[in-house]
Parts: structure tokens; C-alpha cells; sequence
């Protein structure tokens, strides 16, 4: 059996590390080989040890899912250190109850990512979507030695074409890392999101203090991350100090409304 390096953690105060479950992505055997025992964290720049958000861990989330402000379900988020650099990030959303659990929501993301420096570069990815009638399943391919990305499956003809790439570039589901690794009081995000066939500079800011999360008995005190050129879409999420995942997501798309992630358990890494 593969050593994770995973061990459950209590929660047990404001501001510490919660213990939790995952419920494993579909995709992740489409992304990856054999997982690799998860590296040793990156040494801290200075003699304090660094925020736990900080430093890439492997990590297993629980969420609960509201859609419209109604309960709908549970999700996950996990990351996979697969060894030799590469990393992989899932996220899955599943509706359980209500017209969620009706309509049959089911969200899987995967993308295989390479860690350069302080930065996340995405290798691959897939998407499946459902939701009542509709089924989209999407692939993506970052060929960082043409510095070109393309996707195949379905997407609309005019986002088939190649899309550049610049340094730097990030696709939509690395952000949920980006936003934990660089929030800090009042402290402007910007990234250049490849996706879906096409290019965007997602633009974010982050509050001047923290607000207060509260997920049953236990709080958090979290800085708020939103999103301010999203349009119809959007995304804001909360950041807690010691936890290496949002404790708080909420995404407004125009396909399936607005879905709230809140954390209720996750599994970190071996201290």
C-alpha cells in the first residue's frame, strides 16, 4: 500500500488545523500514474517556519455544498504529490439533496501540475459536467515546450484553437491554491487564467482584516479573497492561516447557479 504521508487531524480551536475525509475524484485515474510518497516540505526563507497555506502539502477536503443558498450535497478537494515535481489537484461536487440531488449535479476537475519555483504550471486537465440533461466532458493539454494550450471534447468550435502561453499562466481550478498561497491583508490578486480555450486576467482582492467563518462548532478567522472582473461568474473564497485549502468557497456560474463549499473535515500532511 502507498504511503500517503497523511495523518487525520483533530480540529480543536479558532485559526488551528481541522481533521477530515475525501471523497476521491473520478479523474484522478485518467491524470496520473502511480503516486509517489509526498516530498518533504520546502525549507522556510527565514527562521520562523512558515504559514501551514504557504507551503504546497498534500492535503484531503470535505465540503458541504449549498446551491442557492439550499443544501445539495457534499465535495472534495485533494492534492496528490505524484513525485518528480508533478502534483495533482482534484475537486469534485456532487448533488445529494434537493433539486441538486434531482438534477443529478456532478462536478469532476483533475489537472496534473508541475511546481516552478512559487509558481503552479498546469500540465493537464479534464472536466465532467452534469446537470440534469446536459453532459460535458473536456480535456485540456499545456505543451509548455511550444508554449501552446489546446482542448478537445466539448467545447465550442471558435475555443478549439490553440492558445498561447505566457510564464506564469495558471487554469481555473489552480487559482483555488493560487488565492491560499498569496492572500494577505489588503493585498491585490492577479492572474492570467488559460482555460476552456482562451486566456483571462482574473483580478482579486483581499480584505483589509479577517472575517470569521463559522462551520458548526468550529471557526475560522479567515482573509476574504473575491474576485472583482468575474462579471456573471465569480468567485470569493476564505483563507485561514493553518489550513492549506479555502475554508469557504463561493462560485457563481451561469451553468449550474451559485454553489458554497464550507470545509468540515480534512487530513493533512505528517509534521
Amino acid at each position: 500500500m502507498m504511503n500517503t504521508g497523511l495523518s487525520v487531524v483533530k480540529p480543536v480551536a479558532v485559526g488551528t488545523i481541522a481533521g477530515f475525509a475525501c471523497l476521491l475524484s473520478p479523474l484522478a485515474i485518467a491524470q496520473t500514474t502511480t503516486p509517489a510518497t509526498p516530498a518533504s516540505a520546502v525549507a522556510p526563507d527565514a527562521a520562523l517556519p512558515p504559514l501551514v497555506r504557504k507551503v504546497l502539502v498534500p492535503f484531503r477536503a470535505t465540503y458541504s455544498v449549498a446551491r442557492n443558498g439550499s443544501p445539495a450535497g457534499v465535495a472534495s478537494m485533494q492534492v496528490v504529490d505524484l513525485g518528480g515535481g508533478r502534483w495533482r489537484l482534484d475537486l469534485g461536487i456532487r448533488g445529494t439533496q434537493g433539486l441538486a440531488g434531482l438534477a443529478g449535479l456532478n462536478l469532476q476537475q483533475s489537472t496534473v501540475f508541475e511546481r516552478i519555483g512559487d509558481t503552479f504550471r498546469p500540465i493537464s486537465q479534464a472536466t465532467i459536467k452534469h446537470l440534469l440533461l446536459s453532459n460535458k466532458r473536456i480535456t485540456g493539454t499545456y505543451d509548455w515546450s511550444r508554449n501552446s494550450a489546446h482542448w478537445t471534447g466539448d467545447v465550442s468550435s471558435k475555443r478549439r484553437a490553440a492558445v498561447p502561453l505566457q510564464a506564469g499562466d495558471m487554469n481555473a481550478l489552480l487559482v483555488n491554491l493560487a488565492v491560499v498561497r498569496d492572500a494577505d491583508a489588503g493585498k491585490p490578486l492577479h492572474y492570467r487564467v488559460v482555460d476552456n480555450g482562451r486566456a483571462r486576467l482574473q483580478t482579486f482582492t483581499t480584505s483589509a482584516a479577517k472575517e470569521v467563518v463559522t462551520v458548526g462548532d468550529l471557526s475560522y478567522d479567515a482573509w476574504h479573497v473575491s474576485r472583482t472582473n468575474a462579471g456573471n461568474d465569480g468567485m470569493d473564497a476564505w483563507v485561514s492561516d493553518n489550513v492549506p485549502t479555502p475554508v469557504r468557497i463561493l462560485q457563481k456560474d451561469s451553468d449550474t447557479g451559485t454553489l458554497e463549499l464550507l470545509l468540515t473535515d480534512y487530513k493533512g500532511p505528517v509534521k
